[in-house]
């Protein structure tokens, strides 16, 4: 016991002649500010673009080999595709629609396409999953995605991601430059 005594002693003669200070009450609470709405505009942009998405259009130019799904908008080059495939471009960002309902997810798409283009995010990543969780085990997501897709003229192309990107349950798409 005398190392704690002598503990004790050492730290008693450090603190002597040290007085307590006033104590004042600081406080951690900081007022929350208060919430602001999103611009008028904004919503009504992103609920234009989601009202354009039509689930019963059929994607005519978009190709289909050995199982893979493709896109490339007419009068561009094959090679923007090859790219896209192998990855060229760097994803620079990305959604995840996994478990959303179709209602949910193209107004969750419509948003994030309209914020890739104010960001000039021009390849992005969209995940779907595979649609093993849903009814009778088809990719409903990822079927109507390609559609909504299509039917944006900012998309030039999409091709399904490469395996390390999440393969049958992603699509990498590129985005039009900005002017």
């Amino acid at each position: 016991m005398t190392d704690d005594t002598d503990d004790t002693g050492l730290f008693q003669e450090a603190v002597k002649g040290i007085r307590k200070l006033k104590q004042t009450r600081v406080s951690h609470d900081t007022p929350k500010p208060k919430p602001t709405p999103r611009p008028r505009e904004r919503d009504e942009e992103r609920e234009a673009l989601a009202d354009s998405f039509s689930d019963h259009f059929i994607p005519a130019h978009e190709l289909e080999s050995s199982g893979e799904i493709a896109f490339l908008r007419p009068g561009h080059s094959p090679d923007i595709l090859k790219k896209l495939k192998n990855g060229h471009w760097d994803i620079q960002s990305q959604l995840d629609l996994h478990g959303m309902l179709a209602e949910e997810a193209r107004l969750y798409v419509a948003e994030f396409l309209i914020q890739c283009k104010n960001r000039n995010a021009r390849c992005i990543r969209i995940i779907t999953g595979k649609g093993f969780g849903s009814r009778n085990g088809e990719p409903v997501l990822r079927n109507r995605l390609r559609s909504w897709l299509v039917q944006q003229e900012d998309v030039l192309a999409y091709c399904q991601a490469r395996e390390p990107d999440g393969g049958g349950g992603a699509l990498v798409v590129l985005l039009k430059s900005p002017r």
